[in-house]
């Protein structure tokens, strides 16, 4: 359980998405908390701990003391952590590992090249960008379509799955919708307001079914005119994940920033794993 100023602590140290306490406890619905100036959340049996300090500089052997004392406090049959590196101590307890790079756009100084700008112009001529504070029925259709076709991971499921009680659910999310000329919705994006700093791009799609060219550059640059109304320095473009999402994200100046690493450990036998988690830090 974590205070009112201590949320607003952590928004204003943010730098990664998951220090976004609205943000992760609408799509977990994990209880936050803060342990050594890392933040965590825990849900029944399940804990994620954000491997990226506040105020200070990551190290391994302090980050593996905080691993410790998260198993030792709320003894997890389910245990995530993302961090920048993974200490060679707990390396051993992760049974699935990712590895990929977090992706940021600086807003000073920016301007998109001019191809760009002719794709949103020329984009604009036939969409029109809607901004909302909800997850609709249309919305909702466009979600289930980029599942059913593109068939992501049950961690990007679950994501796309949480739009709706999300968004219900903050007063700093912003939904962008492109329109055609008929009102339907053939592109969104999903962006997050709450870190001081930096405006966090959540989740996006759009429909092949209904395909508009430019839809989602045109949804970038509206995504980068509100972070410039919000007085944001940047904006958190999120992971890589593939080829075709990294290309379009340096296209429009995002480069990796942070590194990731994401491991995840399922307990077998809690005694045995509380024993090896004390031989390790003490």
């Amino acid at each position: 359980m974590i205070s009112p100023d201590d949320e607003r602590y952590i928004l204003a140290h943010a730098y990664v998405p998951e220090h976004i306490v609205g943000l992760m406890t609408g799509i977990s619905q994990g209880e936050p908390f803060l342990i050594d100036g890392y933040v965590g959340f825990s849900k029944d049996n399940s804990v994620l701990l954000v491997g990226y300090p506040l105020a200070r500089s990551f190290d391994h052997e302090g980050f593996g003391r905080v691993i410790a004392g998260t198993i030792t406090s709320f003894r997890p049959e389910h245990l995530w952590f993302v961090a920048p590196d993974v200490p060679a101590s707990v390396a051993q307890l992760c049974q699935a590992r990712e590895s990929d790079d977090y992706y940021t756009l600086a807003l000073q100084g920016f301007e998109p090249k001019a191809r760009l700008r002719r794709i949103v112009q020329k984009a604009s001529r036939a969409l029109t960008v809607e901004r909302g504070r909800e997850i609709a029925r249309d919305h909702g259709e466009l979600l289930s379509e980029f599942l059913d076709r593109e068939k992501p991971g049950p961690r990007i499921e679950r994501l796309f799955l949480s739009m709706a009680g999300y968004v219900a659910s903050s007063e700093t999310a912003v939904v962008l919708t492109a329109r055609d000329r008929e009102g339907a919705a053939v592109a969104l994006y999903v962006v997050e307001l709450a870190a001081a700093q930096f405006a966090t791009y959540v989740a996006g799609c759009h429909s092949k079914w209904r395909y508009a060219a430019g839809a989602s550059d045109l949804l970038f640059a509206d995504m980068v005119a509100l972070a410039w109304e919000h007085g944001k320095s940047y904006i958190h473009l999120g992971l890589g994940v593939n080829d075709g999402i990294r290309r379009f994200k340096k296209k429009w100046g995002g480069i990796p920033r942070l590194r990731y690493e994401f491991c995840e450990y399922r307990r077998r036998d809690p005694l045995r794993f509380l024993a090896s988690v004390h031989r390790m830090w003490g």
